[in-house]
């Protein structure tokens, strides 16, 4: 067919070409081999070479050919094909314009040239989609390859880089669109196909994953061009909205892609129209289909969020179109919309220059953000935050809005989700950074200027209302107001037709002048001037003798007289005789009058200004004192969140009171002292942040010099240790340990430290006290810091002084004790430890101090005293020689005090000899001390260097033994050998240290021994030694006395266990709850027999001993030195205690005690049981606070199945129907799923006749409706029949309550008669230690059931199988059970019991 006559037209698949649609179609006559494609290749670039683009016409079928078979040709081959084709369209493009501008051209030739031109895109873009899609495949491909060698994959695969070569094509095709290539169609309308095909080729490019990649930017911007050209000149708008739709649902990593295009388009193409066009269509999506569609919904909302980034203003008047989807159920779509308003706030609808409108849309987005801090879903409420963040650092939130987002922050601070928390202190930590306050924010400090301002706003409205008052009411100004419209009126009515209409008799016969003329002065404020008048004439003639009337000229006219009259009622006769002359003068008083106004109102506007600038004044402070209030109240809620599990939420709680302390907030301190204890986080990024904290806060201090600085860090860290307790004092030490170690603190400091200390700077004495402390805690972390200057530290805390300064002096004594490592030494230490001789002056000083400091009753004694007996069992060689010579000193001047008194009481022949309370206190205290310090001394410097002797001499002889052998096989050979012989010599040495102990401290001819009478007779007779703090002193002496010995304290432990339980001391108490727990982890078999008497200390009437028991309870339990029974419940009922820190105690053991494997759960039917016990148990609201905390803990599914059905089967041994609603509660707490209800519905006869309580019923349906939230389809059919079935007995029972009330409840009865299972229970009953109550009581009494109907119901005790054995075994037998003192209440309460 010649070229011509045919038209091509652009097929939708490649097939068409083949077939013959129409008249003058173009149809592909062959489709060559592979093999004769080279030559035909060449033959159309030869003809290219002569013809030019219009080649094609008569070789279509070539190129044609060569896309058929396009997977199975070389590579080269097709490189010079594309290479080729772009030269045609190259070409063509630079022939079009001359062409198109040809107006002598031929129908004929325009047909070839646009036929060509069709031709010639179609086979270029065909091949172009032919090169991605292959470079796609390879790109899966190498995804499962692995990355390395891409680019060397791709150019073997295509012969060159095809990510390079896409950009050119896409160029050229640009440059084509941009001729005026529509005079080429008929009636110059460019056909859809065509545009159809250029702009379907980008698209097809944009689906590629990588396309958003870097290194494929080029590629990208030359498709966003192409587009853009297509959009204004070939009108391609609606088509690419449609597309783009798509594409965006379909294609999660188009949106940025195509919102850098769209904002291309609507900036520098000028095409805004497009927005508008996209977001009409997104508006139109139903909320609904898109809650099904996450996929489409993440596109759009991906889009719309970086849009608003880049083009807010266009996009602000399409935002209507978006509102619909902030009702919708995708959470996703509402995050979007909501932060497109916040960049709209944020880069349009920001400054004070707002127009009203303006202003109104930016209040509505605001109003819409905050509405959704509420929302019910935590990511948009957190995404909320998040953009109030973004919205309060780029200071775009109006000042008027403080507060309701502050609050709303403050309120979303205990938000369950623990990202919104986050993002609530992180807004919070911004308003404070960008408050427009003060960089003070102290509700105390700004207090004071508030109600002080406050006062003298009252006072100038005060006085400006006084000063506008005589103006107000002024009658002069008044009567001058009214005196043209008076004089027009009088006027009128002194023309004579107007008399006709006066009205008489206006007096009334009874009425005087005084009457008259307040009517007048009435009439007249009413602006009645014309009655007024014909009043004033009436009175004039009824009064001719009256004072206001019989003043009148008749010289006068007789408007003036009249006008005198009126101005006399009116204004009063002083003021009208004063101001008239004024009235009637003209000309020299007039500037003055004016000048008086000028000045009057000048006055008048300066008090204005100034009481507007008071009332601003005022509002500020209001706003700065409402906005610390809150701060301060975050405060208080932020400061719970410091030990959450989450390590990011911890993070922001500290940086967070990091700024409120830079913000001078007087309560931050209180933060920063409560995040001193994560320094021994185990979460790195915990630990670091506190560092961090302390860093920023005292580290980087300000200050013009070195010295200044230290100054002010030395003040801020004293300001920590103020009423600080010990363990906030070792957490700063280790804070302080590491800024010594990594040399972050100067040395300036460490010398401002000492001059304090040594008085050459002058302080204070608590000053110097806090001045010896940090250099004690800075030892630690470089002991030569304090062991350089030992003697100066001596002199300055321990020497005699006419009052003994006793806290500096236990300050001096912990700062020396950290120039040696007081653990025990490791095993594979050589150095000896270190050591001071007995003589040096530092034991000569401490001994003299804590002997003379015996006889005289100084408090500060007893704890200066316990740290110097263990400084001089840490430091000195062979410290028990001191000590003994300490005890005996204060023992003879004991005895010396104790004869004083013999001869004043000479006279009296049966006078018992009388020692100060005080001394027997200190002497016991201090043999206390001696004894325990003795004993870790023995068990770890003494055990401790005996092990290092011992290695050196084994190494030693090995030494000589086999000088030669250093080979690395006989190095590992005897490295086994010592540690075999070492664990044999290690228990030697053990043995060693615990005869000792046993054997010899507290032996007759030991110092220690001497003791035992006197603290055996103070402890056994509390009623003659009733002094509350020697009964302390003596309790804890025992505790610490028994320690040494198994055998002293097996002897004692009734004792101390009878003290523990009878004592009237909380003290007392609390010392010897500490006292038993460390026995229980020394000799826990000891121990073992009383643990019921250490969990009953849990419900011990003071708060003190129950706080302590907690502690001690936790530690055992945590380190399993105490058997985990059902007493736990005791730990449970702690959850409920009315202190907050004991609740919180027991919160974070169970919280512990979770990780442990399964114990909560193993533990749960014992605490049930317990708690539930209408006898021993708690309350019912408690009990089901206590069980929502412990069930939260239950969380594998295997844990909630077996749970449901052991607690199901427990409604069978359940007596009461509080134990039936507590078990109830249980199950519905549980988070149950499918199998769960399998077992319920198995169960179902268990408490099937239970459900006539409405409580019951209730929990049950509550369990149904948490079922049915997620049900599977599969799953709802069992869950209604569950349903059905609760339902029937609950009716069934309600129906029967007057049988069951009679005891005829054989029908409920029957179902657990009927129950056989004897596999199931066995199955229960082996369980790891979680048993199932046996049915066999039941099943036996049910034959009496009719007989004891009307009888009162036998006690039984509501607890599991599992724990019985073990807690009958952990009592005492008879011959264990101490005899001779007096019995405890527990013990004999859980005989009668079991």
């Amino acid at each position: 067919m010649s070229p011509q006559l045919f038209e091509f037209h652009l097929p939708l698949s490649p097939e068409e070409l083949l077939k013959s649609g129409g008249v003058n179609q173009y149809v592909v006559q062959e489709v060559l081999s592979v093999r004769h494609l080279p030559l035909q290749l060449r033959a159309f670039q030869a003809a290219f070479r002569a013809q030019g683009p219009l080649a094609i016409l008569q070789h279509f079928d070539t190129i044609y050919s060569i896309l058929h078979h396009f997977r199975s040709i070389d590579a080269g081959l097709k490189e010079d094909t594309l290479e080729f084709l772009m030269k045609v369209v190259s070409r063509h493009s630079q022939e079009l314009p001359a062409i198109l501008d040809d107006a002598t051209l031929s129908i004929s030739d325009r047909n070839a040239h646009l036929n060509a031109l069709k031709m010639n895109c179609y086979v270029l873009i065909r091949l172009l989609e032919s090169f991605e899609t292959m470079a796609s495949q390879t790109n899966h491909m190498d995804l499962d390859l692995g990355g390395k060698g891409k680019k060397a994959r791709t150019k073997a695969t295509h012969g060159f880089d095809w990510e390079e070569e896409r950009q050119p094509i896409l160029q050229l095709l640009t440059q084509l669109l941009q001729l005026d290539i529509r005079h080429l169609w008929n009636h110059s309308i460019i056909e859809e196909e065509f545009v159809s095909l250029v702009t379907g080729c980008c698209y097809r490019l944009l689906e590629n994953p990588t396309i958003n990649h870097q290194k494929n930017r080029p590629t990208r911007e030359a498709i966003t061009h192409l587009l853009g050209v297509a959009l204004t000149r070939y009108n391609h708008m609606l088509s690419a909205t449609v597309k783009i739709i798509q594409m965006l649902q379909h294609f999660e990593h188009l949106a940025p892609v195509l919102v850098a295009a769209v904002s291309l388009w609507a900036t520098d193409y000028g095409m805004k129209s497009i927005v508008g066009e996209i977001v009409r269509e997104i508006g139109q999506k139903c909320p609904q289909e898109l809650s099904r569609d996450p996929s489409g919904a993440k596109g759009f909302a991906a889009f719309l969020t970086e849009l608003a980034e880049r083009v807010p203003a266009i996009l602000m008047s399409s935002m209507c179109i978006l509102l619909d989807h902030l009702d919708g159920e995708n959470y996703v779509m509402r995050n979007a919309v909501l932060a497109a308003m916040a960049e709209m706030v944020l880069q349009v609808l920001n400054g004070d220059q707002l127009e009203e409108a303006a202003r109104e849309t930016r209040d509505q987005f605001l109003d819409t953000l905050q509405a959704h801090g509420h929302d019910v879903n935590s990511f948009v409420r957190s995404r909320v935050l998040q953009l109030f963040t973004r919205i309060v650092q780029q200071k775009a939130l109006p000042l008027t809005r403080f507060q309701a987002v502050v609050a709303l922050a403050v309120g979303r601070l205990a938000d369950k989700s623990v990202l919104v928390c986050k993002n609530a202190i992180q807004l919070l930590a911004s308003f404070l950074a960008n408050n427009p306050f003060s960089c003070k924010l102290s509700d105390t400090d700004l207090a004071g200027p508030l109600q002080k301002e406050t006062q003298k706003l009252q006072e100038m409205r005060a006085q400006r209302q006084a000063a506008a008052a005589p103006a107000e009411l002024d009658p002069a100004e008044e009567w001058e107001a009214m005196l043209p419209e008076l004089k027009s009126t009088l006027q009128q009515l002194l023309q004579p037709p107007q008399e006709e209409e006066e009205i008489p008799e206006q007096i009334a016969s009874t009425e005087t002048a005084e009457d008259v003329e307040r009517r007048i002065r009435q009439l007249l404020a009413k602006a009645s001037y014309k009655q007024a008048i014909i009043l004033t004439r009436e009175a004039t003639g009824h009064f001719p003798e009256s004072k206001p009337f019989s003043h009148v000229d008749p010289e006068d006219s007789e408007e003036t007289r009249f006008l005198n009259v009126l101005a006399t009622i009116f204004k009063g006769p002083a003021v009208a005789t004063q101001k008239n002359p004024q009235a009637e003068n003209t000309g020299p008083e007039q500037p003055v009058s004016t000048d008086k106004t000028s000045a009057s109102e000048l006055e008048e506007a300066r008090g204005s200004d100034d009481l507007v600038k008071q009332e601003m004044l005022v509002q500020y402070l209001q706003d700065a004192y409402n906005f610390s209030r809150k701060i301060t109240e975050a405060i208080g809620i932020i400061s719970k969140m410091m030990y959450e599990n989450t390590t990011t939420v911890v993070q922001e709680v500290i940086e967070f009171f990091v700024m409120v302390f830079q913000f001078g907030v007087p309560q931050a301190l209180f933060g920063v002292r409560r995040m001193l204890p994560l320094i021994w986080s185990k979460e790195p990024g915990v630990r670091e942040a506190v560092l961090n904290a302390y860093r920023q806060l005292y580290l980087n201090t300000k200050g013009d010099s070195a010295r200044a600085k230290a100054q002010a860090l030395i003040q801020n860290l004293s300001l920590l240790l103020v009423d600080a307790s010990v363990g906030t004092m070792q957490c700063l030490e280790e804070i302080l340990r590491e800024f010594v170690q990594k040399d972050e603190l100067k040395p300036a400091v460490i010398q401002l430290l000492w001059e304090r200390a040594t008085e050459k700077v002058p302080c204070s004495s608590l000053e110097r006290c806090c001045s010896v402390m940090l250099l004690g805690m800075l030892a630690r972390g470089k002991p030569e810091i304090v062991g350089s200057n030992l003697d100066t530290l001596v002199s300055l805390g321990l020497e005699e002084k006419a009052p003994q300064d006793y806290r500096l002096a236990q300050q001096v004594c912990h700062a020396i004790a950290n120039i040696s490592d007081r653990r025990k030494p490791s095993l594979g230490k050589r150095q000896p430890p270190f050591r001071l001789p007995q003589e040096h002056r530092l034991f000569e000083r401490l001994q003299d101090l804590v002997t003379k400091g015996f006889v005289h009753p100084d408090p500060l004694w007893i704890p200066f005293k316990e740290v110097a007996v263990a400084l001089i069992y840490q430091l000195a060689e062979g410290p028990e020689v001191i000590c003994a010579r300490i005890l005996q000193g204060c023992a003879k001047q004991a005895l010396e005090k104790l004869e004083e008194k013999s001869p004043s009481q000479e006279g009296q022949k049966e006078a018992v000899p009388m020692l100060p309370t005080f001394l027997l206190m200190n002497l016991l205290s201090l043999a206390g001390d001696v004894a325990l310090q003795q004993l870790v001394h023995l068990e770890q410097a003494v055990s401790g260097e005996l092990c290092r002797r011992r290695v050196l001499r084994e190494e030693q002889e090995h030494k000589t033994k086999e000088p030669k052998e250093k080979n690395t096989g006989s190095e590992t050979a005897m490295e086994e050998e010592l540690g075999l012989a070492g664990a044999t010599a290690d228990d030697t040495e053990a043995e060693l240290v615990r005869s000792i102990c046993e054997m010899e401290l507290l032996d007759g001819k030991q110092v220690l021994a001497a003791f035992v009478p006197l603290l055996l007779k103070v402890c056994n007779n509390p009623g003659l030694y009733s002094n509350p703090d020697l009964a302390a002193a003596a309790s804890l002496a025992l505790g610490k006395f028994c320690m040494i010995s198994a055998t002293f304290c097996d002897t004692q432990l009734r004792l101390l266990f009878t003290m523990l339980e009878k004592s009237s001391l909380p003290t007392v108490r609390s010392n010897l709850m500490v006292a038993t727990g460390d026995l229980a982890i020394r000799f826990p078999n000891l121990v073992d027999p009383w643990t019921p008497h250490l969990y009953a200390r849990l419900r011990d009437p003071a708060p003190q001993v129950r706080k302590t028991a907690g502690l001690v309870m936790t530690h055992l339990i945590l380190k399993d030195m105490v058997k985990v029974k059902g007493q736990v419940s005791e730990m449970a009922v702690l959850l409920i205690d009315p202190e907050p820190q004991i609740a919180a105690l027991a919160k974070n053991f169970f919280n512990e005690l979770s990780h442990k494997g399964n114990a909560v759960y193993n533990l749960l039917p014992d605490i049930i049981s317990r708690l539930s016990d209408p006898e021993a148990g708690v309350e019912e609201e408690p009990f089901r606070t206590i069980m929502k905390q412990l069930l939260s803990y239950i969380t594998k599914d295997k844990q909630t199945e077996s749970l449901v059905e052991k607690l199901c089967q427990r409604f069978r041994t359940a007596r009461t129907e509080r134990q039936h609603r507590d078990l109830a509660y249980c199950v519905a707490q549980l988070p149950l799923t499918e199998r769960g209800l399998r077992k319920m519905l198995d169960s179902f006869d268990c408490f099937g006749d239970k459900l006539s309580d409405e409580s019951v019923f209730s929990a049950f349906l509550s369990v149904v409706g948490k079922l049915r939230r997620g049900a599977k389809p599969e799953s709802k059919a069992m869950i209604d029949e569950f349903e059905q079935k609760l339902r029937a007995c609950h009716t069934r029972g309600l129906d029967g309550v007057e049988e069951l009330e009679m005891g005829q409840g054989g029908s409920q009865r029957a179902p657990s008669a009927k129950k056989p299972a004897p596999a199931p229970r066995h199955q229960a009953a082996s369980d790891s230690d979680f048993a199932t109550p046996m049915a066999r009581r039941p099943t036996r009494r049910q034959p009496h059931t009719q007989q004891r109907a009307f009888k009162k119901k036998p006690k039984i005790v509501f607890s599991s199988d599992e724990s019985s054995e073990d807690e009958l075994s952990a009592e005492m037998t008879e011959e264990e059970t101490p005899k001779k003192t007096t019995p405890l209440r527990r013990a004999s309460t859980r005989r009668r019991r079991s």
